[in-house]
Order: C-alpha cells, then sequence, then structure tokens
C-alpha cells in the first residue's frame, strides 16, 4: 500500500539545481530537516552523465537509505533497475509505465500529469500517484509549460477523487495550505529547497505549514 506521507515534503533535485554542484551536501541537509521522499532528477546544463550520474545515483541512494526515505530516480529506467532503487517518475515523453512496471512490482511509480488531456491519454492504472503542475511559474524545468494555479489540482481532483496526487511548480512553504485544500496528497519542491540558505529549516518550514490545515 503506497504511503500518502511520502507526498508531504517531497524534494527532487539534480546537480544542475544547487548553486555550487554539491547535491549530496544539499539532499543530507534536506534528509536532515525531514523530506519525506527524493527525487534524483539528472537533467539540464552542467548535469552529470554516465559513470560519473551512476555513482552519484548510488551514494545518494545510500544516503536516503540511512534516513529510512524513499530514493526515486527520475526517468532512467535503466539506472533505477541496476541500482534496485525505491522507484521511478516518467514524463509524458518518457518511456511509457507499460514498458517497465514488470521490473518495479512493489515499487513506487510515479507520472507527470500536467493537464486534463495528459491525464485522458495516460494509464495510471499502475502507478502510485500523479505529478501535477506547474503551480506557478518555474525556471527549475525548462519544458514546465503554462502555469496553472490552485484551480489545477482542483480540476485534477474532480476527475479522479482516489489517485495520490503531489503538486509541483515553483512552490513555496505558504502554498501547502491552499494545495492541500485544493485536493493535493503533498508538494514536491526544488528551487526553494535547493537554493535554501538554511536547508533544514526550509523544510521545516514546509512541514509546519501542514499544522495550519
Amino acid at each position: 500500500m503506497f504511503d500518502l506521507n511520502t507526498l508531504k515534503v517531497y524534494f527532487i533535485a539534480g546537480s544542475q539545481d544547487v548553486p555550487n554542484g554539491d547535491l549530496y551536501s544539499v539532499v543530507e541537509q534536506a534528509l536532515m530537516g525531514g523530506i519525506t521522499m527524493f527525487q534524483f532528477r539528472e537533467k539540464g546544463p552542467n548535469s552529470k552523465t554516465g559513470h560519473e550520474k551512476e555513482a552519484l545515483a548510488k551514494a545518494l541512494f545510500k544516503l536516503c537509505q540511512k534516513y529510512k526515505v524513499p530514493f526515486i530516480i527520475n526517468d532512467d529506467v535503466e539506472l533505477a533497475i541496476k541500482l534496485n532503487v525505491d522507484g521511478i517518475h516518467v514524463g509524458q515523453d518518457d518511456l511509457k509505465v507499460q514498458s517497465f512496471i514488470d521490473h518495479f512490482k512493489g515499487k513506487i511509480v510515479g507520472l507527470s500529469v500536467a493537464n486534463e488531456e495528459e491525464y485522458q491519454k495516460s494509464n495510471i492504472t499502475e502507478v502510485d500517484y500523479i505529478g501535477t503542475g506547474p503551480i506557478h511559474a518555474t525556471d527549475s524545468k525548462a519544458d514546465a509549460g503554462v502555469e496553472g494555479g490552485y484551480e489545477l489540482i482542483k480540476n485534477m481532483r474532480k476527475l479522479n477523487p482516489t489517485i495520490p496526487i503531489v503538486a509541483i511548480g515553483g512552490i513555496t512553504a505558504q502554498d501547502v495550505p491552499a494545495l492541500i485544500k485544493s485536493g493535493a496528497n503533498g508538494v514536491s519542491v526544488i528551487s526553494a529547497i535547493a537554493k535554501s540558505n538554511n536547508i533544514e529549516q526550509s523544510v521545516k518550514g514546509f512541514h509546519n505549514q501542514y499544522k495550519n490545515i
């Protein structure tokens, strides 16, 4: 059974997202602050590839295991299978879930679903949660699309009352109560944690907002 609590403060990052490129240190501080899941999304300029990417993934996976936090790999199905990580997250333009689902039985599978059109063409029967956004404009993803605000979550929740939804896109701690009230089960964050001057406190700030719901 998928644990909805893992979506509460879901940190997503790659080397390209942290100011000094030291992703390991950033993730460690985020884990100390209390992130509930981590997605390794190594994409774009300054991101690592090949053996370097694999070595970093392996180190981060081990770190997440130490804190008992699920470690998800974005898009790279081959690497996720090789390292036997906790799960995979794919987008609409990545491999179709049906093509790799047999390798992820008992693991976490997430899918990006940005709007109703994408929802209607997605087979979500095999996925544990969907990532929906962008809620606000964001620089973290070049292909993020048009911001949808809280209404985007409300509309997605109407389409499916039961699927776990994590909101993404320019989210700050202040957005948490409104997003949860709109139907999200949690928030996924890149910049608000990766670029924070006090990562631990920023993570705790997200958790504190859940007390206001």
